[in-house]
Order: C-alpha cells, then structure tokens, then sequence
C-alpha cells in the first residue's frame, strides 16, 4: 500500500518474463554447432539461388519454388544469425528455443520440396520438346550440369536445415 492507501500498479518490467534462449549470444554462437549450421546454410543456400539463377530457370513452374525457397531462407536465416550476433534476442519477449525449432521446421520442409522439384527438374535432361519443327533436349548440357550442382547444394542445405532442426529440437524439449 502506498502511503494514500491505494495500491501501485505493477511495474511492468517485472511481470514480463525473461526471455527464454539457451544460445549464446553475440560472436559466440558462432563457437557453437548450431551456429556453425547456420553460416552453412547461408553458404550453400546462397550457392543454390546463384546456381539455380545461372541456369536461366528453363522450367519455370519447377524451378520458380526452388528460387522462392532459396532467397526467403537465405535472408531469414542472415536475418537470424544477425538477431543472434548484434544480442537482440535478449531484448526481445520470445521463447527463443521455441522459435529456432519452429523457423528450422518450417524451412527443412521447404527445402526439402524444393530439392525434390531440383531434382525432377534435373532429371528431365532428356525430355525433349518440339520447338518449331526441330527436336530439342529440355535442357542444355551447361544448363543441365549447373542444375546437377544446384541439386547437390539443395540436397547439402536440407541436411543442414535437418541438423539445424535436430539440434533445436533437443534445445525446446531436452
């Protein structure tokens, strides 16, 4: 009570709870296997958007997703390593551990779909298409190898999504 006899209203700092990360925070996440995985798929999955880019996405309906997933998981995982680094997740309310594993889910199944749509697109090498009178493969043989080196970097950044993901899970629910 204070000395007018009403009470003071909580201070609102005090009811919040902390946030909840069991990352380190700062250069050091980068000493960790988590952060390791992180820098990895920012790597690879920067390789495949160029990869997939250079092929000049000759199936568009294929390879269009493969585009979307690879630059939407490239700068959400930038922008998830910087949260990290700059210290911000312990100014920002969230269950962090929670958001790490619910973030590397959501991307290990994108990429997943869309190493398998690199892969389909990949494989139609030998399609070929009538265009104009003349028989032509689907995809040039300097289209055809880029695409190879996109679906071995999709397949590399779903396995470090995948490890991503195990490692937040065992984070979330130890």
């Amino acid at each position: 009570m204070s000395a007018g006899g009403a009470s003071m209203p909580p201070n609102p700092a005090v009811s919040f709870p902390a946030p909840r990360v069991t990352l380190p925070v700062g250069f050091d996440i980068l000493r960790t296997y988590s952060g390791a995985f992180v820098c990895l798929e920012i790597l690879f999955g920067g390789l495949v958007w160029i990869l997939v880019a250079s092929s000049n996405v000759p199936l568009p309906l294929l390879q269009g997703w493969v585009m979307f997933v690879s630059v939407t998981a490239f700068f959400f995982s930038l922008l998830f390593l910087c949260v990290f680094l700059s210290g911000m997740v312990n100014r920002i309310d969230a269950n962090w551990n929670f958001l790490d594993f619910g973030y590397h889910f959501v991307v290990f199944v994108f990429y997943f779909g869309a190493f398998l749509l690199e892969a389909a697109a990949t494989s139609l090498h030998n399609l070929h298409c009538n265009v104009t009178m003349n028989v032509q493969p689907l995809l040039n043989d300097n289209q055809y190898n880029v695409n190879v080196a996109a679906t071995i970097f999709a397949f590399v950044t779903t396995a470090c999504y995948g490890c991503s993901l195990a490692l937040a899970l065992r984070r979330w629910r130890p």
